[in-house]
């Protein structure tokens, strides 16, 4: 078995949640489904979203300040396809949603099971991503329990663009 192939096996086995990332700056607004993002440290809080370089939101939080990270119910997998199987050069995402401006001028998803916006204080490459380390400054959640989305339920999406 090759080191690829056997990385491949190992993630295969892997469900996490899912992410909506929306992002303002510019005049331009953008959001899309995120799987590779995790909590970065506790103390002093941190989160890290890698964003594909193929992505339009990543070619807008290129100059953002901060970015918005959601949790959607499973009762929302139409939003999460909508943000992971369209992509904003021709769909208005925001259009088919309800959102709000929320804190430093983030989009932020009324459906969301929690949400928080973090700012931006490091971005790095991490190959066909861009890594974006948020420092969290504001968040809220429902007062609802439910599942999130996670990665089974959108494995067989067609990206809005690839990797």
């Amino acid at each position: 078995m090759t080191p690829d192939s056997a990385f491949d096996d190992f993630v295969d086995l892997l469900d996490y949640p899912m992410f909506v990332v929306t992002v303002q700056a510019d005049g331009r607004t953008g959001g899309c489904l995120v799987g590779f993002a995790t909590q970065a440290s506790i103390d002093p809080p941190r989160f890290l979203v890698g964003l594909s370089t193929a992505n339009r939101t990543t070619s807008i939080a290129r100059t953002a300040t901060h970015l918005a990270v959601h949790l959607l119910p499973r009762e929302q997998l139409q939003l999460a396809e909508l943000f992971g199987g369209e992509t904003g050069d021709d769909v208005d995402k925001f259009g088919q949603c309800d959102w709000h401006i929320g804190p430093e001028d983030t989009p932020i998803l009324d459906s969301a099971l929690a949400w928080f916006v973090g700012e931006i204080i490091a971005r790095f490459d991490m190959g066909d991503h861009v890594g974006h380390l948020l420092a969290p400054v504001a968040g809220g959640t429902s007062d609802t329990e439910r599942r999130p989305v996670y990665f089974g339920d959108v494995k067989d999406l067609s990206p809005g663009h690839g990797a």
